[in-house]
């Protein structure tokens, strides 16, 4: 922040009054205080406060990202990414650790809670497109998410963006630094969220719409009715952008996504080279060399091009990806204690104590369950488990906080 001793002949630039305005518009206490009534302020005065209380907010959301080692992007900046810029309502201010890649982007995404087959599919498709050139966009939750982002770092020149619900500086989904960190260091992580905004569930489907915008393609591996991937292939079909979906076993819950998709016009992802046909300037996209300082190995050096192109031939072993540990323990704590206990009402101080582990723990892996549709969330707050259907299905009618 500049020394200005005349704020009304050097007053605020827009680009502060950018990020001045979306910061307060996430967090209602940075907020100019109004003036009291009656006030004889001259109309003058207030203006200069408001100026300099601009000017401060802005550069104090700078300096936080900053400690984060991130830096601020407006849609008002040179470099504000032109797949964003070009949507109605692009986010106006963006949070970026790392480096956003200048190629074509596949947006892979699916459910947190996904099977073998799943996190085997998603692993795969994105090591083939990242070792192709393509970047792999993901919302690093765990599941689909993580097992796409791992898959891409697994290509030796792979690239990965991911795109956060949550602020950066958040440990979100909790144990994921060191995902996050070589995310950072092949790509970049991106949040719409002012640093140490916490994870919410409006959060997400803020993220979705990003994620698509940021893809020429998107491809659903997994998901259950209520999976946040689907809102991700909506965003992106109201883009114009194609939509692919990995079919799956008919009797599987996870397989309703992609089959619904795919009876609304989705196209069939049987193989990675499908979606390499359907981008823009196909056949032309080469992989990005990597400089030195993204450490790729000892020697900072980049793998060599011919292990890329090896890595395209055939879609090779899957990353192992870890399921959430939590999930049975908080999942048994909400169930009835007797065999006529209905769906009982906890808190999460309850479910924690009954699942023996730390509050901020049961928290998270609440929030990850209520987005998967596994449980909800009440006024209290309390939790229950959602009720479902003979079919399986949840059923409509739910009470809402």
């Amino acid at each position: 922040m500049r020394d200005r001793p005349d704020i009304l002949s050097d007053p605020p630039t827009p680009r502060e009054l950018l990020i001045a305005w979306h910061a307060a518009q996430a967090d209602p206490r940075r907020q100019p205080s109004p003036e009291p009534p009656g006030s004889s302020a001259p109309a003058a005065a207030a203006t200069v406060a408001a100026a300099r209380a601009a000017i401060a907010s802005a550069a104090a959301v700078t300096a936080a990202a900053a400690t984060q080692g991130a830096r601020v992007i407006t849609v008002l900046d040179p470099d504000y990414p032109r797949e964003l810029a070009g949507i109605a309502l692009p986010p106006p201010v963006l949070y970026v650790r790392g480096r956003l890649p200048a190629a074509p982007a596949v947006a892979i995404v699916g459910s947190r809670l996904a099977d073998g087959y799943g996190l085997e599919i998603a692993a795969r498709f994105a090591r083939h497109l990242a070792a192709a050139g393509v970047v792999i966009v993901s919302g690093m939750a765990r599941g689909i998410d993580a097992a796409a982002h791992e898959g891409a770092l697994a290509a030796p020149l792979g690239r990965t963006v991911a795109v956060l619900g949550c602020g950066m500086g958040v440990d979100y989904p909790p144990g994921q630094a060191r995902l996050a960190a070589a995310i950072a260091a092949r790509g970049a992580l991106v949040s719409e969220f002012p640093c140490g905004t916490p994870a919410r569930p409006w959060c997400f489907p803020v993220r979705n719409r990003t994620i698509a915008a940021l893809a020429a393609v998107t491809l659903v591996v997994q998901a259950t009715p209520r999976s946040g991937s689907l809102d991700t292939a909506r965003h992106a079909r109201d883009l114009g952008r194609p939509v692919y979906a990995v079919p799956g076993p008919v009797l599987s819950p996870l397989s309703w996504g992609p089959h619904t998709l795919l009876r609304h016009g989705a196209l069939l992802a049987g193989h990675p080279e499908d979606i390499l046909a359907a981008l823009p300037a196909a056949g032309e996209i080469q992989p990005e060399a990597i400089p030195a300082d993204g450490r790729e190995g000892a020697d900072g050096k980049a793998p060599p091009a011919a292990a890329a192109a090896a890595a395209t031939t055939a879609m090779p072993a899957v990353p192992e990806v870890p399921a959430i540990p939590e999930a049975a323990a908080v999942l048994a704590a909400l169930r009835p204690r007797a065999a006529s206990g209905g769906r009982p009402r906890r808190s999460p101080d309850q479910v924690a104590a009954l699942a023996d582990l730390a509050l901020d723990t049961v928290l998270s892996v609440l929030l990850e369950l209520e987005i998967a549709g596994k449980v909800e969330r009440l006024r209290g707050p309390a939790y229950r488990l959602v009720k479902r259907n003979a079919r399986g299905r949840r059923q409509a009618g739910a009470e809402m906080s």
